[in-house]
């Protein structure tokens, strides 16, 4: 354990110092959410209306989100870049944990993650958002999203080894940022949809993370359909993140393995 432990914080540091000599990467995670918070948040705030408060109240949860979702296809790029130039078997030749490798590379891009949701939440405090809720709960609301984006990062990792391709990854990535933005109640009330794509939209975990987030900080509220995920959003968020997590970290695991050479 303390051989993991010592091998996970060099990881670190190195991912830490490579983030230090490539900032650009800070501007592809932080970029949309924030151009979200400036077009929604500012020019929109007063053209749409939401129950029981402003819309830059009820979007910022989804921008949060969105940080999280762009992370997804970040990690997923970097993964299958360093499976092309061969990092991964680099790292194979040297006596280092498997797992180490791995959890440094989700850690370190969840620094990075927090950068993008901290300049974001600046950003919409400066647009006048402001969390009605006691300093526990909005801790806890950015916790959950923290927690989310580790999450989804596991999910671009596994993106990574599996897809192999970064051209094909940078499309791949673009289609669950938009999709899962959009088709979830990040951004818009599931009041219109169809019945349906309503109920598919409102047992996206995004949908679940975002309302969690939104009641976590006092924010305006999408209408009730007396769903679980409506009614619970935070016990919903929690189990959907830890059947994910179940899921992605031993397919990730395996599936970096077998990416190494024999």
């Amino acid at each position: 354990m303390n051989g993991v432990l010592v091998d996970t914080t060099a990881l670190i540091g190195r991912h830490l110092l490579h983030l230090r000599r490539t900032p650009t990467r800070i501007l592809g995670v932080t970029l949309t959410p924030l151009t979200m918070v400036l077009v929604l948040g500012y020019m929109l705030n007063k053209a749409i209306s939401v129950r029981g408060g402003d819309y830059l109240g009820y979007m910022m949860a989804g921008v949060g989100a969105q940080v999280a979702l762009a992370c997804v296809g970040s990690i997923a790029i970097g993964t299958a870049t360093s499976l092309r130039n061969g990092l991964v078997d680099r790292f194979r030749s040297l006596p280092t944990s498997r797992g180490a490798i791995l959890v440094a590379h989700t850690v370190s891009d969840l620094g990075l993650a927090a950068i993008g949701i901290c300049i974001a939440s600046i950003v919409g405090a400066l647009l006048g958002w402001r969390p009605d809720t006691g300093v526990l709960s909005i801790a806890a609301g950015f916790g959950l999203l923290l927690l989310f984006t580790y999450v989804m990062l596991w999910f671009g990792l596994l993106l990574g080894l599996s897809v192999r391709s970064p051209e094909a990854l940078g499309a791949l990535s673009g289609l669950v940022l938009v999709c899962g933005s959009f088709l979830s109640n990040a951004f818009v009330p599931l009041d219109g949809l169809p019945g349906w794509l309503r109920v598919v939209a409102e047992w996206n975990p995004i949908s679940a993370v975002s309302s969690a987030c939104r009641q976590l900080w006092g924010g305006p509220m999408s209408a009730s359909t007396g769903s679980v995920v409506s009614e619970h959003p935070l016990p919903a968020a929690l189990v959907m993140l830890a059947v994910i997590a179940a899921v992605t970290v031993p397919l990730s695991c395996r599936a970096y393995h077998a990416a190494e050479p024999r």
